[in-house]
């Protein structure tokens, strides 16, 4: 399209070339020249994507909306875990995925979560692994009639793993003949030549889980502070990565000064309208009187940390992405797609993220 506009400007130019002294003539075609390469560089508006986290596949009208609103046309759903048995040791699938009704959408990534203890068992076989992993993702598919072109892998192996992990996706790669991705960790980023890189067509870098959950942390979901200190390293990595962002929130209970659980999809809004909360300061609620909620049992003076993600946080984290990455993602996955999550936001937050890269 380019091409043709900068020989169609030459013709005219040519047209006038008795009456046009050269070095105007020259100039006029090195503006169009600039403006062409400039809109060269533009790139599309990644696409939006979801991950799916729950064990139940049954999705509320509140998450078919937003499905819709946004043209999402592909949804990474958590298919399993791997874990090692506590009393065999023998590696088998933990809480696999239920469709109560099938997803009406284009393209559906089944994510496999491994346990990074398993990639360290003193009896890890890579290719026994692989081929269970694979027979348990097709056992899920032709239960439900799916297909998939494409299979996630999910593990933060470390050094003393990533021999074994290495090996595995290799193997998985082989035998699953799909098109394989594979989620990457800040830290797995800037020291990926001690890391390593997997074997895969795709990364995607899960920019969340940054801090630690402790009593007198920052948010460990998100800290900038903390991500800047890593994403100045994604212009080196080689390998293509879409990004994975938060939307999710928790409280962190903590009981005589220690850190006892997390309690997931807690909301500050839902500790406000608990009589049995009270409000000490920012994120932080006292418990008043033991009970239990939603089978937790809450003791009296226990304290819980909220943190969560804002519609800021989500666009900083958009901006600083776009200003240290090597070039423009073609997808931004949202972590997760859960109307516990998405009545949290505008309608339009996804959108608006996006067009920040």
């Amino acid at each position: 399209m380019q091409l043709k506009a900068v020989i169609s400007i030459c013709k005219i130019l040519d047209l006038f070339d008795a009456k046009w002294p050269v070095i105007l003539k020259n100039f006029c075609l090195y503006i169009v020249l600039f403006v062409v390469f400039i809109s060269c560089q533009r790139t599309e508006t990644p696409i939006v994507s979801f991950y799916y986290w729950k064990t139940n596949f049954n999705l509320s009208p509140l998450e078919l909306e937003t499905i819709k609103e946004n043209n999402v046309e592909k949804i990474y759903i958590r298919y399993f875990d791997l874990d090692l048995h506590p009393k065999t040791k023998q590696v088998y699938p933990v809480s696999p995925i239920h469709f109560t009704k099938l997803p009406n959408i284009k393209s559906i990534v089944p994510v496999v979560y491994i346990q990074n203890k398993v990639m360290l068992d003193e009896k890890f076989n890579s290719q026994d692994l692989a081929n269970k992993t694979n027979d348990f993702i097709n056992l899920v598919n032709t239960k439900n009639g799916l297909s998939c072109q494409e299979i996630q892998i999910d593990c933060d192996w470390t050094l003393s793993s990533k021999t074994n992990y290495l090996k595995f996706i290799e193997d998985f790669k082989r035998i699953s003949a799909k098109k394989l991705s594979a989620t990457i960790r800040l830290h797995q980023v800037k020291y990926f030549e001690k890391t390593k890189i997997p074997n895969v067509d795709s990364g995607v870098l899960m920019y969340y889980n940054m801090g630690t959950i402790a009593v007198k942390s920052l948010n460990s979901i998100y800290d900038q502070g903390i991500a800047k200190r890593y994403i100045k390293s994604l212009k080196k990595y080689p390998l293509p990565l879409s990004y994975a962002l938060p939307i999710y929130s928790w409280g962190i209970h903590i009981s005589q000064g220690k850190v006892i659980g997390l309690r997931s999809k807690l909301l500050a809004s839902d500790l406000d309208s608990s009589a049995n909360f009270t409000f000490i300061e920012k994120n932080i609620y006292k418990v008043n009187q033991s009970h239990y909620r939603k089978g937790v049992f809450y003791k009296k003076e226990d304290v819980i940390k909220i943190e969560a993600i804002s519609a800021d946080d989500l666009k900083e984290m958009a901006s600083d992405l776009k200003e240290n990455g090597a070039s423009s993602p073609k997808e931004i996955i949202f972590y997760d797609l859960d109307e516990l999550n998405l009545i949290n936001y505008e309608k339009t937050i996804f959108k608006q993220v996006v067009t920040c890269f």
